[in-house]
């Protein structure tokens, strides 16, 4: 919902160009809210805020944005608060509600609770508040809507995404140290983005800016204190019910909402809780290739569909739409992006929004929370051949699956025989966080391609270490929660993200009912043992949920995400587009990138690989936007302009 920028002195001293500044951000921002914009300046000059909004909730000019509240308070905010209408209730005494809009909620909490508001909120959501004093920002819990800053000469610039804030910066250029993330988890983890000079306000953390400085801090974290006094039926209840909480408060809205079905159980379950809540059908939307089984899951979305009497809309995705449509794609990210996967989701938002569907569910967070990622079993298989070999797998509880156990559920892992090859061919049974890392990283198969050393990436093992091996466990449980805790404070922002752009290219909003941070500190306690019974991916949600669900769907062992049939289209007219993409690149030097071994390596296969996608995707990214420097440097004119799109 709607897109936020700001700027703001710390010395509270004016600002020249205020009012251009704003314009130009809000300009750059205009697809996230096509329904209203405004822009407020402080009396003196200090401070101005900017606002796209795309109407969901209080559809009236009363819910209009930078929004002021008789305390003189003003706020920009992007998200939804889903608990707004119990907040309300929970302030109405000590508030004179004037609208019907969370937003108004917002700066309620905010003038009884201060900063404190912020641990009230159930929702995603990103906004900054002014009360004259200082400036208040914050993120959602899980970095479902984005924040991104930059401070130049004291002064703070915000928006919604970064490239509002590439007119402000002193050059535009890859940051070292993130680039090296990028390469290794495809997403930089923490506050680094790609571009030098601009940072990410990190999921679950607060900011103040006053004359003092800036004051940033995480204000919730999830945390494993695991409940081993309750049987499984119990778990089974309370997630029931927590699904339904989550799913009743996700379906507020004043306009219509839709869902993504793509035909795995995370989607599918939330198309089928959500039309149950609503006691009527969503439309449902859906994207497939055709080229082959392999990229057409059509038939299980459309077993969904039937259940609950839902019309599937499916979108037919060629080879003419990847070229046509790949530069938006990036431009719109902002960023390189993690996997192909991006391009249908783009195309699938796309349609949805042409059915004039605003709001559309989504299951991002599943496999994050149940166990639902093969590399789950391939790492604990690993260790069972470990236990097996040292002949401990009999006295000692460390592992949640037994030989026995996993033996059955190996078939998920047909699909995956190519990451066990690479996985065994870099070394069997080291520490628990090395083979997890080897798991993830995605820059162990590079051959001479990046222009990085092994100093570069020394630190993204540091980085990960420290988040995987936190909290320690001194039982079964600590191999499953740390590769599950690393994955959904680390590589679920990068999904996210993807999940925020490719919606909101298109002024859609996506909500992901499984990110529901009560029902995540609750999924926390249960232990793995439960959720991932030997072996078993996502089996607390399937066991909990199978009476909602196609018995095609719950008992699939073939999904794996959303493929794309990039190995194929290379037959075609793809493989000369995509070497044009890299030869252009050549000419430009100091973006460690090694162009000649590139392209040499892509001419020795006729594969696709994930590798040559990060590549591709690397190279449209510095086309997009380094190579557009001087367009974004002119802005700072603020005279004739011309956005860049």
């Amino acid at each position: 919902m709607c897109g936020i920028a700001g700027v703001f002195n710390f010395n509270f001293d004016s600002i020249p160009y205020l009012d251009a500044h704003l314009k130009v951000m809000n300009d750059l921002l205009a697809h996230r809210g096509p329904d209203d914009r405004g822009m407020w300046t402080s009396k003196t000059k200090e401070i101005g805020l900017s606002h796209n909004r795309l109407s969901i909730v209080d559809l009236s000019n009363h819910a209009h944005q930078p929004m002021i509240d008789p305390n003189g308070h003003v706020v920009v905010f992007n998200g939804e608060i889903y608990n707004h209408v119990e907040l309300r209730e929970e302030l109405k005494s000590s508030w004179d509600f004037f609208s019907q809009s969370d937003t108004e909620v917002i700066l309620a909490a905010y003038a009884k609770f201060g900063v404190e508001c912020v641990k009230k909120f159930k929702g995603m959501f990103a906004f900054a508040i002014w009360d004259g004093e200082r400036l208040f920002c914050a993120r959602d819990h899980f970095g479902i809507k984005p924040f991104y800053y930059s401070i130049q000469n004291k002064i703070l610039y915000f928006a919604s995404e970064a490239k509002a804030l590439l007119p402000f910066i002193p050059e535009i250029k890859t940051k070292r140290e993130a680039f090296a993330e990028y390469v290794t988890f495809q997403y930089p983890i923490g506050e680094n983005t790609l571009f030098e000079h601009i940072s990410q306000l990190e999921p679950a953390h607060a900011m103040v800016i006053n004359k003092d400085g800036s004051h940033v801090w995480r204000y919730w974290d999830v945390h494993y204190h695991l409940d081993f006094d309750h049987t499984a039926h119990y778990f089974e209840q309370k997630l029931e019910e927590l699904m339904d909480e989550s799913i009743r408060l996700h379906l507020r809205a004043d306009v219509e909402v839709g869902a993504y079905v793509s035909g795995g159980i995370d989607s599918s379950l939330i198309g089928v809780l959500g039309s149950q809540e609503k006691k009527r059908s969503l439309p449902f939307f859906h994207g497939r290739f055709l080229e082959g089984k392999n990229y057409d899951e059509s038939d299980y979305a459309k077993l969904v569909a039937e259940k609950t009497q839902s019309q599937l809309h499916i979108c037919d995705i060629t080879e003419n739409d990847f070229i046509n449509h790949l530069d938006k794609i990036i431009y719109h990210m902002d960023f390189p992006v993690a996997g192909p996967g991006v391009f249908p989701q783009y195309m699938v938002s796309e349609m949805a929004r042409n059915q004039s569907i605003k709001v559309v569910l989504g299951g991002q967070g599943g496999d994050e929370l149940f166990g639902g990622y093969a590399r789950y079993l391939v790492a604990y298989f690993e260790q069972v051949i470990k236990a097996e070999i040292e002949g401990t797998s009999k006295n000692h509880s460390f592992y949640v699956v037994t030989a026995e156990s996993i033996i059955p559920n190996l078939e998920s892992l047909k699909a995956y025989k190519p990451m066990l090859k690479q996985l065994w061919s870099r070394g069997l049974f080291e520490s628990l966080d090395k083979r997890y890392f080897n798991l993830i990283d995605r820059g162990a198969d590079l051959s001479g391609e990046i222009e990085l050393s092994s100093s570069d990436r020394a630190h993204c093992f540091q980085m990960f270490s420290e988040v995987f091996n936190f909290p320690k466990f001194e039982n079964a449980e600590s191999y499953f929660n740390g590769m599950t805790h690393f994955d959904l404070k680390c590589l679920l922002p990068g999904l996210l993200h993807v999940e925020d752009r490719v919606s909101m290219a298109h002024g859609l909003e996506s909500r992901v009912p499984l990110l529901y941070w009560p029902l995540v500190e609750f999924v926390s306690t249960i232990p793995a043992t439960i959720k991932f019974s030997e072996g078993r991916m996502k089996h607390l949600l399937k066991t909990t949920f199978a009476k909602h669900l196609p018995q095609q769907i719950l008992h699939r062992k073939d999904k794996m995400g959303f493929p794309v049939p990039l190995t194929e289209w290379m037959q075609g007219n793809l493989k000369d587009y995509i070497f044009d993409i890299l030869q252009s690149g050549a000419k430009r030097s100091g973006n460690y990138m090694n162009y000649q071994k590139i392209c040499d390596n892509y001419h020795q296969t006729d594969v696709f690989s994930r590798k040559m996608w990060g590549l591709v995707c690397y190279e449209i990214w510095q086309q997009q936007f380094h190579d557009k420097a001087v367009s974004y440097q002119k802005m700072r004119n603020f005279q004739n302009i011309e956005l860049i799109s």
